[in-house]
């Protein structure tokens, strides 16, 4: 008997070490909200667990109640005084599960009208279109004259506005320590808006299962000080817009080399503004690499932006990301492939960057 209990309970003994997997800290956890969307989220989730308790406290006790009080005694056959009709217990289980749904209902309904709605932008917003695309994200600033991708900064304590759509199929924005999902539609905009109160970094992910590469669909948030961000923006506009001035790169053969490879092998499906004196390079199809050294991240988030991550997402990206549309560059008897490989890493990391420790940042 024990042998057989034992043999039970190791499916059970199995799974827990999954519990390891949880974490309330986490880069991604909605347990460490930064803004007052994520807290409003948050609380309402605590509120909804709290009375989760109740109603198993309630049903739990009805039930240990029922088996103590009415469980077959040996030796007697009685059967219990049958409850069916009883017009004050229907009444007492039919009002007491309206409360809970009330309980739970009015701070649902209060949260979706306070954090739910269409905002119109101000002069103190920052409005950024997001479009959805297999398998990254583009992000464009209207007021400000910048194209990104995968990677946005926004500064503290401001209202953030983003109108989404999808260039393909479904996609779900999601930060999770800044605001909660929205789904990105083909031929729909939908709007997100939030506030974050705490500069760091923060990781994003597609939320819905838009096939292939979904998993590695991921983004960053870099809330920067109101200084910080202007920094940022003015670095952009250096290269993109109408008034935009040439910004040559740093100096060297190698990035000079790598500068020429990027126009003969990347060019027909990325753009980078300031490529020469007042021209900018390339189509727009996939990621735009402008100012690619400031980024944190390679290949939308997946690896950390460093020139061995970058070295190796162009030597085999679907190594790094399988399933993503990017193709191999260099196949692999190429005797010049390392060599071309580390100077396209060279010109990129170089495009604005100043100061490495930017391009090194550390996710929270």
């Amino acid at each position: 008997m024990l042998i057989r209990r034992s043999i039970q309970t190791l499916p059970l003994l199995a799974l827990a070490p999954l519990l390891g997997a949880c974490a309330l800290d986490g880069p991604q956890s909605i347990f460490n909200p930064v803004g007052p969307i994520a807290q409003e989220q948050l609380d309402l989730l605590i509120w909804t667990y709290y009375l989760s308790w109740l109603v198993i406290v309630l049903v739990a006790g009805a039930m240990i109640y029922a088996m103590v009080r009415y469980r077959r005694r040996r030796g007697s056959d009685e059967i219990p005084t049958q409850t069916h009709g009883n017009t004050t217990l229907e009444i007492v289980w039919t009002i007491i599960p309206a409360l809970i749904i009330v309980a739970v209902t009015v701070p649902a309904v209060r949260s979706v009208f306070r954090t739910e709605t269409i905002v119109k932008p101000t002069e103190e917003d920052l409005v950024i279109d997001v479009i959805g695309y297999q398998w990254w994200w583009a992000f464009e600033y209207p007021e400000l004259g910048i194209v990104t991708a995968n990677e946005i900064h926004i500064p503290e304590d401001r209202r953030v506005i983003l109108n989404m759509t999808s260039a393909d199929v479904l996609h779900a924005f999601w930060v999770p320590k800044i605001a909660g999902k929205r789904d990105l539609i083909p031929n729909q905009n939908n709007q997100l808006w939030f506030i974050a109160e705490e500069p760091g970094l923060y990781k994003g992910q597609c939320a819905e299962l838009c096939l292939g590469a979904h998993a590695y669909m991921r983004f960053r948030v870099v809330v920067d000080t109101e200084e910080d961000f202007a920094t940022w923006v003015a670095k952009f506009q250096a290269v993109q817009g109408p008034e935009a001035e040439f910004e040559a790169v740093q100096a060297g053969p190698e990035i000079e080399r790598g500068k020429q490879l990027f126009g003969q092998k990347c060019a027909a499906c990325h753009t980078v503004a300031g490529f020469a004196e007042g021209t900018t390079i390339g189509e727009p199809i996939f990621p735009n690499l402008t100012n690619f050294g400031l980024r944190t991240s390679v290949a939308a988030g997946v690896l950390d932006n460093s020139a061995e991550n970058l070295t190796r997402w162009l030597r085999d990206p679907q190594e790094v990301k399988p399933g993503n549309l990017m193709p191999t560059l260099w196949e692999a008897d190429n005797p010049d492939r390392d060599e071309e490989i580390a100077a396209v890493t060279a010109y990129l990391l170089s495009l604005g960057s100043d100061d490495t420790a930017m391009a090194q940042a550390s996710a929270r």
